[in-house]
């Protein structure tokens, strides 16, 4: 009963000012909602980043370009690059511990074929890259090791490039022109869908890697070289053999550093995870700058209640109410207007994040965990910043409180 009667004064004299109210809970509002979103923001990308690691394949490894070092600071990873085919193929001959090992080199350009033309990526890659990735063709056939060896000239078409040249017939063994260079079209990949990111995996052509590397993008180095293990069990034996294998083939002194970096899939998922938690944490701290905002605007207005309700203190302590009592009815209100915030903040949140993963191909999450805290902080914040006008009020004198006008 008590409770009871101490929340039906505390939401009676909150209705007694509704705007009053509102403006009061407004930073609360704004702070929640600010950490709800940015946090499902967070848990978001990080789900999606998973995808995409994921749909690499079972037990990848991936091996990165070096970094450099200018004026002695480190440029970053990818700053040096010294992979080559050659390193590939000393990979595919010495490893043990791999069951498929594929460069993949990427470029962009014009596509022109079947009397239109389409801007897309072009990727080259070894026949193992089609096995990691579990790629098969809707039409045609793959190419193979002697394609990459002798540099051919053919391409498969993912199933949007397809769908834009050649709408209304089949592409198999048509002639396309990649930057003016001639392709013939061996196959049509199966369609993928759109990956964990939002990309369109469709989009793309993928050729012999040495195509690409040497007629294409004319160069000498590829962009990364990506394997998978024979099992869970052999990836850091399989890692370490990767890099044994490439310190030989740079010819890289005993006590020189790596020119590449080698990570498997659960150290980039590790990465990642500690990054996005990182992330997700910092945006939450700024929103609940918010917060901190919003309590003080409850102390302010607080201490304004106190002020106008003096004569109603006095009528209160002159029958019988204790300072106690007062204490605890302000510090109710102020209470309520936070938690009353919260909730608002809270439904705002996920109304933002439903419109966002209805009308955007993002996918935010809201987890519970999140909603708890953020309404046991809002709690928290109106405690806080409204205990002060609350003692403030229970220490008042009852006759000076009478005499108030």
């Amino acid at each position: 009963m008590f409770f009871d009667n101490l929340l039906k004064a505390a939401f009676r004299a909150i209705l007694k000012n509704k705007l009053r109210s509102l403006l009061t809970s407004l930073g609360i509002i704004i702070g929640v909602s600010g950490v709800v979103i940015l946090s499902a923001i967070g848990e978001g990308t990080q789900a999606q980043i998973m995808k995409e690691i994921a749909s690499l394949g079972n037990n990848v490894i991936i091996v990165f370009p070096g970094s450099s070092r200018t004026g002695g600071m480190n440029q970053g990873a990818g700053s040096y690059n010294r992979l080559t085919v050659h390193d590939v193929d000393q990979i595919r001959r010495n490893a043990r511990k791999l069951s498929a090992v594929s460069a993949i080199v990427r470029t962009g350009g014009q596509i022109i074929g079947g009397g239109k033309n389409w801007a897309t990526e072009c990727c080259g890659v070894y026949p193992d890259f089609f096995k990691m990735k579990n790629w098969v063709t809707e039409k045609g056939s793959l190419f193979n090791k002697n394609d990459v060896d002798g540099n051919r000239k053919v391409a498969l078409l993912g199933k949007t490039v397809a769908d834009e040249l050649f709408p209304s017939q089949d592409p198999v063994g048509k002639k396309i022109l990649v930057r003016n260079i001639p392709f013939i079209v061996q196959g049509v990949l199966k369609a993928k869908g759109q990956s964990g990111m939002g990309q369109d995996q469709d989009d793309i052509i993928i050729a012999p890697v040495t195509t690409v590397l040497y007629r294409l993008k004319g160069g000498r180095f590829i962009d990364i070289v990506t394997a998978s293990a024979t099992s869970a069990k052999e990836i850091d034996d399989a890692q370490d053999e990767i890099k044994v294998i490439l310190r030989e083939s740079h010819r890289l002194a005993k006590a020189a550093s790596d020119d590449f970096t080698v990570q498997n899939q659960v150290e980039i998922i590790r990465t990642v995870t500690k990054t996005t938690s990182l992330m997700t944490v910092f945006l939450a701290a700024i929103a609940s700058i918010s917060l901190v905002v919003g309590g003080i605007g409850i102390m302010n207005i607080m201490l304004v209640s106190v002020t106008e309700r003096t004569r109603e203190i006095g009528i209160r302590m002159s029958v019988g109410a204790r300072d106690s009592d007062i204490l605890i009815q302000f510090l109710a209100e102020a209470v309520a207007i936070s938690v009353i915030g919260g909730v608002i903040g809270i439904a705002f949140a996920m109304l933002f994040v439903e419109t966002v993963n209805n009308f955007t191909t993002y996918n935010a999450v809201i987890q519970p965990t999140i909603i708890f805290i953020a309404v046991s902080f809002s709690a928290a914040v109106g405690t806080f910043f409204g205990l002060y006008p609350a003692r403030k009020a229970a220490s008042l004198n009852p006759i000076d409180a009478l005499r108030y006008e």
